[in-house]
């Protein structure tokens, strides 16, 4: 896989994180669940399985954000549209900058204005449903985790 980044940090944590990643068969094993004997060392068993496994969750939330997206064709649009007008702000900046009666516009207040044109555009595509919707299914990774978590102790 080939993949260029131009930001010297952004390059080192990708790679780290694609070092991270630790087996499959490993991070899915469900004969390595037990019942936690007490809610006590809970919190410490979520935690070492979030370090151990941390790659991996992030792989998971990735697809879930890209499921979320591709099921939603409106949603599509609304992400294309947003992208669409950012771009042709940053082309128009280039050129010149833009004046509106008489008066230059800054970079980031363009940015705002496709920002607040663009939460109506999200609320009706139903990023909300999306948003909640991969939040609920990380809520159910975390009550897994703590099943998980006492094979690493």
């Amino acid at each position: 896989m080939s993949l260029t980044l131009s930001n010297v940090s952004a390059r080192e944590w990708f790679s780290k994180t694609r070092e991270g990643i630790k087996p499959w068969g490993e991070f899915i094993n469900t004969s390595k669940f037990k019942v936690p004997k007490s809610v006590a060392p809970l919190p410490k068993r979520i935690v070492k399985n979030i370090e151990h496994f941390q790659s991996n969750y992030l792989f998971v939330f990735i697809g879930l954000f890209i499921f979320c997206i591709l099921t939603s064709p409106l949603l599509i649009v609304a992400i294309a549209a947003c992208l669409g007008a950012c771009y042709i702000i940053n082309l128009k900046n280039h050129d010149k900058k833009i004046q509106l009666f008489g008066k230059e516009i800054s970079l980031a207040q363009q940015y705002a204005v496709v920002g607040m044109c663009a939460f109506p555009l999200f609320w009706l595509a139903g990023a909300g449903s999306a948003v909640f919707w991969v939040i609920g299914k990380l809520n159910l990774s975390l009550f897994l985790i703590s099943g998980a978590s006492s094979a690493l102790l």
